[in-house]
């Protein structure tokens, strides 16, 4: 009898590991998907990601509305998320990876380019308007909130009148190529101290710099 007991208990998958949800972060990096916006401004949100994933040596599979990564840092959990919806319904998939991963309101961090800072410039907020930007404007809508947080990296507004569209859509300039890695890295440094130092111990530590 008790060996049939343990035939069946054997049988049983073991269950999944339960992650504090406290402890457990959701970012988003806004940009579109395809080859022909792989290296433009408006992309430096999954360019934020993807460098992350690759310092800690994660790759992203792709998974319902978007690529997916996942790594862990003193203790926490960081999801990586590139939505595959293109940046105008960025919300949907956000919304989605939110709720399958039950991530608290305050656990998101959605990080988006921002023609208002300098290049280069990182600014995080815990609330405020979308500042025009689409990608913000949907995530607004379809999570019925301006309190969420958002990760800001400047790419200045270096154009002519009339040529928004085309300068945010447009590639990076060498000078700015040669300066992005150094700034790569400390985007990444702010993501992780925002999982583990907290918001405003970022905001002060890296706001402006």
């Amino acid at each position: 009898m008790l060996s049939f007991f343990g035939r069946i208990l054997s049988k049983r998958k073991p269950q999944e590991e339960e992650i504090d949800p406290m402890k457990k972060f959701l970012i988003a990096g806004l940009g579109n998907i395809g080859r022909e916006y792989e290296n433009t401004r408006h992309n430096i949100g999954f360019k934020i990601v993807d460098f992350l994933a690759a310092q800690e040596e994660v790759n992203f599979s792709t998974d319902r509305l978007g690529d997916i990564a996942q790594f862990k840092f003193k203790g926490r959990t960081f999801i990586l998320l590139k939505p595959s919806t293109y940046m105008n319904l960025s919300g949907k998939a956000v919304n989605y990876w939110m709720t399958k991963e039950k991530i608290l309101p305050e656990n998101l961090l959605v990080v988006t380019d921002d023609l208002n800072l300098a290049f280069g410039t990182l600014r995080l907020k815990t609330k405020g308007s979308d500042g025009g930007h689409n990608g913000l404007k949907d995530i607004q809508n379809v999570l019925n909130t301006t309190s969420y947080n958002r990760f800001r990296f400047g790419i200045s507004d270096e154009f002519s009148k009339g040529k928004q569209i085309d300068y945010v859509l447009g590639e990076w300039t060498e000078e700015e190529e040669k300066n992005l890695p150094e700034r790569l890295k400390k985007s990444a440094e702010l993501i992780k101290s925002f999982g583990t130092a907290g918001v405003s111990n970022t905001m002060n530590n890296f706001n402006g710099k």
